[in-house]
């Protein structure tokens, strides 16, 4: 397993964790009890990601990932989609061409 998939699965098992906090006292739960607003979280840090990578700033790409990464797990998880499901879906796409899965859409 690769450092990145065991860090994901932490912060997932960390972010199923927050659905029974208290949302006064954690902003994970906040985001979970409000899946509009971590669908807008989800939004803002996706165009940070998108000019970081535009201005070749590594740094910054490799920070906004991280940010990314965290608010798209905690949209998920707010509107009750698994990495399980994801995953499902991604298999489904394995040996088939990028451009003839957007064909069948």
């Amino acid at each position: 397993m690769s450092r990145f998939s065991e860090v994901v699965g932490r912060l997932a098992a960390t972010i199923e964790a927050r659905k029974a906090a208290d949302p006064t006292g954690s902003y994970t739960a906040q985001l979970l009890a409000d899946p509009a607003r971590a669908a807008k979280k989800l939004g803002e840090e996706a165009i940070e990601a998108v000019i970081a990578m535009a201005q070749s700033d590594k740094d910054a790409i490799a920070a906004e990932s991280a940010d990314l990464v965290y608010h798209w797990l905690v949209a998920l998880a707010a509107v009750g989609v698994s990495l399980e499901e994801v995953a499902a879906r991604l298999e489904s796409r394995e040996g088939t061409s990028g451009l003839a899965e957007k064909a069948s859409r």
